[in-house]
């Protein structure tokens, strides 16, 4: 049994790729450095994430694979599923190897988890882009909290950017203690010293951090919100599934 140990980053992971074909030696097991090892193996060999390495893999990758397959290989990755590394060195191993296009043989195992994880997160990411709130802080800045069942953060920057360019914004992932910040030019990646800070725990500023207009507007749109519901035409169980009740902590409508 031949163990890879990796930094845990979808760059090392493309490296342990490029040095099982450069060594000829392909991991039963893929793990983090510094995990536990299994009780029985042979070898174990350590990945030393290489960015050079990993852009050409991902550069072959790309001649192999649609545009849609390379997007549901990066998504199923955010998954954060636990098996995850070992199942997407198999499935870009079989894609590398096959002579002709096999992103859609779902009888294959591995590419039907790597499907269906990317579909998950995928529809993640379009709830996040739905029911993200922004609260209006007394800097200008709007703060925006959520706690999603996989990684997406990552993969809704671009539209955040693009439909907020002329504001200052930061969305945070409360189970994932990071965010990404937005100045007006650039965004950039960020964590806080103190993860624990009431407004990092429940996605709710307090009030002393609140523009002086937010608590006018917050109220206002839980009165449309209001007001817009007909009791006649409520359908719980439908509302329940078109907006899941674990993001409603997070929603100025429902709190």
């Amino acid at each position: 049994m031949i163990i890879f140990q990796y930094d845990k980053t979808f760059e090392g992971l493309l490296t342990a790729v490029f040095e099982a074909y450069r060594l000829k030696k392909f991991p039963d097991s893929i793990i983090k450095e510094g995990d536990t090892l299994p009780l029985f193996y042979d070898e174990t060999y350590t990945v030393i994430t290489d960015d050079e390495k990993a852009e050409r893999v991902w550069k072959s990758l790309g001649k192999k694979l649609s545009k849609g397959a390379l997007s549901m290989l990066t998504y199923s990755w955010l998954s954060e599923a636990s098996d995850i590394a070992i199942v997407l060195f198999r499935y870009i191993r079989k894609i590398t190897d096959a002579s002709r296009s096999i992103e859609t043989n779902f009888a294959d195992s591995d590419i039907l988890t790597v499907s269906k994880l990317g579909k998950k997160v995928a529809d993640e990411r379009y709830r996040i882009l739905q029911f993200m709130r922004f609260q209006k802080t007394t800097e200008g800045i709007y703060y925006g909290a959520m706690e999603p069942l996989y990684d997406v953060f990552p993969l809704t920057i671009r539209l955040f950017r693009d439909r907020f360019a002329d504001q200052k914004w930061l969305i945070y992932d409360v189970k994932r203690h990071y965010g990404y910040y937005y100045d007006g030019k650039e965004v950039n990646e960020i964590t806080f010293a103190d993860p624990k800070q009431t407004h990092l725990l429940t996605g709710k500023l307090d009030e002393s951090l609140l523009d002086k207009n937010e608590k006018l507007f917050q109220t206002l749109w839980k009165s449309y919100f209001k007001s817009i519901c007909i009791k006649e035409r409520l359908n719980p169980v439908k509302h329940k599934k078109d907006m899941p009740v674990r993001y409603w902590k997070y929603l100025t409508e429902k709190n």
